[in-house]
């Protein structure tokens, strides 16, 4: 596992000197193994060798601990490697970790919620230095189409209410940022990063299971997917930290190439495609501030004609009116 590190670059467009300290952040690319404790031992060091690094937060990829399931359609009971949000071994990981290192831990988890559908959540965590719950999002938006089935697993994060924020901000005494926890598939939505960044968030972390695609094998999406999420990272003032993993789990390959990036768009660090990587950089977390000053995105917003946005889905016309809907790629 290679370690790679990178300084906050200087900010482009400073008129007001900042006063924050810089925060030093890491994530973990990892290789799935089917022995559980080789893999919380990789896992383990990882978070380790990050914090050895001087990283406060670590994070880690989605599903930490699991093979990635949704390659294939699920069977009559999916969610039975699900775990409880804070019982099993995700959190068991990730706690442990936390408390032996004195940082916050990102991780992910196939959180268990009995339901008839039998399916159950894809939850994002982060643990605080002391092994306690400081935050958890469930991933609203699911992917259904080939080698990524989820829709037969993961059951969407539920909607706004009394009882539930979609777009969670923590800022939790320690670390010195507001962080979002958003899910993979939830990082190609511009609506996501803008409802984050109108919360108040300045990091989101994105942890990510995406590779290769199986009806389109020459496709390679890698180039799509960073972009997209370093643009979502500029058009929302927004540091993207996005663990991702590698290797050959049944259908797909994943293409790791985790990566951070700061809100004008450069890639501090980003990780091999094809090897197990630690990553840290420095933030400096006032460059979201100098970005909006000059381009004042959020300012400008016009919500009024945006009634569009918030109308429900018209499955007869999911590209658009006048475009007929076809069938998704399965």
């Amino acid at each position: 596992m290679i370690t790679l590190t990178a300084s906050a670059p200087e900010s482009l467009s400073r008129s007001v000197e900042s006063t924050r300290l810089r925060l030093r952040v890491g994530l973990v690319q990892h290789r799935w193994r089917p022995d559980a404790a080789e893999l919380a031992t990789v896992l383990r060091d990882g978070v380790d060798r990050a914090a050895g690094a001087g990283a406060t937060l670590v994070c880690l990829p989605e599903i930490t601990l699991l093979r990635y399931p949704a390659d294939t359609p699920a069977g009559p009971n999916p969610g039975a490697s699900a775990e409880d949000l804070t019982g099993g071994p995700t959190f068991a990981l990730a706690a442990s970790a936390a408390r032996a290192n004195g940082i916050f831990v990102h991780a992910s988890l196939y959180e268990k919620a009995p339901a008839a559908d039998g399916l159950g959540f894809n939850t994002a965590i982060l643990v605080a230095p002391s092994g306690e719950l400081a935050g958890y999002t469930r991933k609203l938006h699911i992917p259904i189409s080939a080698g990524y089935y989820e829709d037969t697993y993961f059951r969407p994060g539920p909607g706004p209410s009394a009882e539930s924020d979609p777009y969670p901000v923590y800022n939790p005494e320690g670390l010195g940022a507001r962080v979002g926890l958003p899910t993979c598939w939830d990082e190609w939505f511009p609506e996501v990063s803008r409802s984050y960044a109108l919360g108040g968030a300045e990091i989101l972390v994105y942890p990510t299971a995406i590779g290769s695609e199986p009806v389109f094998p020459a496709f390679d999406t890698q180039p799509l997917w960073q972009q997209v999420i370093v643009a979502n990272g500029i058009n929302s003032g927004l540091f993207m930290v996005v663990p991702n993993r590698i290797g050959d789990e049944g259908k797909v390959t994943f293409y790791g190439s985790s990566f951070i990036s700061d809100p004008f768009g450069r890639v501090l660090v980003q990780a091999p495609r094809d090897e197990e990587a630690v990553l840290v950089a420095d933030l400096d977390l006032d460059q979201r501030r100098d970005w909006l000053e000059l381009f004042p995105f959020l300012l400008t917003r016009r919500p009024d004609t945006y009634a569009a946005l918030t109308a429900p889905v018209d499955v007869a016309h999911p590209y658009g009116v006048g475009h007929q809907a076809t069938a998704v790629v399965k």
